[in-house]
C-alpha cells in the first residue's frame, strides 16, 4: 500500500517541487496539502498549483481535515513546530527541512520525537549530506595544521544567515577538530582584526540573485589548500532527498533522526 503524504507549505517553492517528486514515486501518494490562512490558492487543487494537473487534493488551512502517514514541512520554525504537533496528534511521522530553530524549539521537537518518527535536517540533499561526511574526514585527517573557513551563497530572498547547512558544517568541523561552535566561529571581519586565531572557524555569507545554494569549506595550509564544494543548481535535489526521507521514515520507530540515518552514513 502506498504511503500517504501531507505536504505543509504546498503552495511554496519547495512544496511545489515536493509534490512533483511525490507524483513520480511509485510508493507514495499525496493525501493532503496544507497552507497558511490567507494563502491565495486555498481551495484550489494542489496538483494544478504544482503544474502537474488535477490530483483531487484540495489546498486547505485546516489541519484537522488532513490524513496520511507522513508530513513534509519546509516552513519557518514556528510553522514547522505546529506541523510537528499536528503530526503527533494524528500519529503521523514528520520530515522537516526547516533551518533556524532556537534551542527551545529544538528541545520541543525532541520531545515530540519521543512520540513519533521525526526526521529533521538542515539540508535534505543527498549530495550535501555526503559533503558533510567528506569535510568531517578531511578535518580529522588534516587536524590543527590547517585554517578552516566556510563560505556559503544563497538567493536574495533567504532570511537567515549563515544558512542552516553552513551552521551544520561549522558544528561538524568543530566536533572533528575538538573546538566549539559557535564559540570558535568568526562571523565578521572588519578593520584591524589582528592575526587570525589558530582555532577559528571562519563563517562567511553571500546573498544575491537566485542562487539555490553553494557551500565551500576551505582548508588552508602552508603552500597548499583543499576546497570541498557543493553547488545546487535546483531545489529539486532538496525535494528528492525529502521524499527519500519520507519513504525511510514510514518504517521506523519513534525518535529524532537526520539524513545520516536515512542514508546509512
Amino acid at each position: 500500500m502506498a504511503t500517504g503524504v501531507v505536504v505543509a507549505g504546498a503552495g511554496g517553492r519547495m512544496g511545489v517541487r515536493v509534490i512533483n517528486q511525490i507524483l513520480g514515486a511509485e510508493d507514495l501518494t499525496l493525501t493532503g496539502a496544507l497552507e497558511r490562512e490567507g494563502f491565495p490558492g486555498l481551495g484550489g487543487d494542489a496538483g494544478q498549483s504544482a503544474g502537474v494537473g488535477p490530483m483531487g487534493v484540495e489546498i486547505t488551512s485546516d489541519p484537522a481535515s488532513l490524513e496520511g502517514d507522513v508530513v513534509i514541512s519546509f516552513a519557518i520554525p514556528e510553522a514547522s513546530l505546529a506541523h510537528a504537533r499536528m503530526a503527533a496528534e494524528k500519529g503521523m511521522a514528520i520530515v522537516i527541512g526547516t533551518t533556524g530553530l532556537s534551542d527551545a524549539q529544538r528541545e520541543e521537537l525532541a520531545k515530540i520525537a519521543g512520540k513519533i518518527v521525526c526526521v529533521h535536517a538542515p539540508n535534505m540533499s543527498v549530495g550535501v549530506n555526503v559533503t558533510f561526511r567528506l569535510i568531517e574526514e578531511a578535518a580529522r585527517l588534516l587536524g590543527d595544521g590547517y585554517d578552516v573557513e566556510v563560505l556559503e551563497a544563497h538567493h536574495n530572498q533567504k532570511i537567515d544567515a549563515p544558512s542552516g547547512t553552513a551552521v551544520r558544517m561549522g558544528e561538524i568541523l568543530a566536533h572533528a577538530l575538538g573546538r566549539t561552535y559557535p564559540g570558535d566561529a568568526v562571523f565578521h571581519r572588519e578593520g584591524e582584526t589582528g592575526v587570525r586565531p589558530a582555532g577559528a572557524i571562519g563563517m562567511q555569507t553571500l546573498r544575491g540573485g537566485d542562487v539555490a545554494g553553494e557551500h565551500t569549506v576551505y582548508f588552508f595550509g602552508m603552500g597548499e589548500r583543499i576546497e570541498i564544494t557543493h553547488r545546487a543548481s535546483t531545489r529539486d535535489n532538496f525535494a528528492a532527498g525529502a521524499v527519500r526521507a519520507v519513504m525511510w521514515a514510514a518504517g521506523q520507530e519513534p525518535g529524532l533522526y537526520d539524513m545520516s540515518h536515512v542514508l546509512g552514513l
